[in-house]
């Protein structure tokens, strides 16, 4: 069964390494808690709100062991008014005997104050 996990981080800053910081230690996160080997990945997309411009925070994938033939692609967050500033989310599919149910949605910083209703089922 192919199922999609949720992440989600904010930074402080504009700023490359903490973008590409943010994003690894979210993805790893993804993976740890959900028992994810990257030869299980299909992909993974990575959205970003229209504040963040300093790098490509699929950079961060290429520093974590064993995840260099992971397909990965960026793109720009819708921009809705009022939405959660500095933030990045991935969308990764990953093939899995998992139910919807058992997968973890990992969200940290401020994007906690995106889907608290799955942060309180847990």
């Amino acid at each position: 069964m192919i199922r999609g996990i949720r992440g989600a981080t904010t930074v402080k800053n504009n700023d490359a390494d903490e973008i590409v910081q943010a994003t690894k230690e979210m993805i790893e996160a993804m993976a740890r808690v959900n028992d994810i080997d990257p030869e299980t990945i299909a992909s993974v997309m990575i959205s970003v709100t229209s504040d963040l411009n300093a790098t490509f925070p699929a950079k961060a994938l290429r520093l974590i062991d064993g995840w260099k033939y992971v397909p990965v692609m960026c793109m720009p967050e819708i921009d809705v008014p009022g939405s959660l500033p500095k933030c990045i989310r991935v969308m990764m599919t990953v093939n899995t005997s998992k139910s919807q149910k058992e997968i973890e949605h990992i969200y940290l910083n401020d994007a906690v104050k995106l889907r608290p209703d799955l942060l309180e089922e847990k």
